[in-house]
């Protein structure tokens, strides 16, 4: 296994650091190979230029402003995102970190002569996940829609391979929290890391079509 961790949260302090070291832990204990994309101590730009909009499909030249990312992803075979939910969805930083990461010849095809659609791209992708803390409650942020969610577990997850496993929590309520909630959460992030690297551990890898 190849996992790509792609963390956002501006405070190594942070009970979302105590996630993605869980996170981390897991998959070193199960013989995985890890790579962190740390966005804030990596000082990414979340802003895409001009100059990159213009070049958007002009592959693989596009890749160029973020080089370093892309080759990760090119590489994983299993990707989480680990990142606070702020009104509703996902840090600026991490969304930046989409568009001009997921690029084309990336994460995704364009339409061509045989297909009006973008067609998947991130097909040796296996596993998915999404690792979050919400101020809401569970019943509102339903409510709402959690869109950073879906973003990830639908979006992303249409453009990876078709037999692409999924794994999610939230630690909701999280600014009325306690040390026994968080201690719990971190336990139940434990378990459900064991479960998903279960199912997907042994899958043959996929290929990039």
């Amino acid at each position: 296994m190849r996992a790509l961790v792609v963390y956002c949260h501006p405070k190594e302090t942070s009970f979302t650091a105590a996630v993605r070291d869980q996170v981390v832990s897991k998959l070193a204990q199960a013989g995985a190979e890890v790579r962190v994309q740390d966005l804030y101590q990596d000082g990414f730009n979340a802003v895409m230029s001009a100059t990159e909009f213009d070049r958007y499909e002009d592959t693989p030249r596009n890749r160029a402003p973020v080089a370093k990312a892309t080759e990760d992803v090119l590489w994983c075979d299993t990707l989480i995102f680990i990142y606070p939910t702020w009104w509703y969805g996902m840090p600026a930083m991490l969304k930046g970190w989409m568009d001009r990461v997921l690029l084309p010849d990336v994460a995704f095809l364009m339409p061509d002569g045989d297909s009006d659609n973008i067609r998947p791209g991130l097909t040796q992708i296996t596993g998915l996940g999404v690792f979050t803390t919400c101020g809401a409650s569970w019943g509102l942020t339903q409510l709402i829609g959690s869109p950073g969610k879906r973003i990830i577990l639908r979006g992303i997850r249409s453009i990876c391979a078709r037999s692409c496993k999924t794994v999610f929590a939230a630690h909701y309520l999280m600014d009325s929290s306690t040390d026994a909630s968080r201690r719990a959460h971190l336990a139940r992030v434990g378990l459900k890391m064991e479960k998903f690297l279960r199912r997907t551990r042994d899958r043959p890898r996929a290929v990039r079509a």
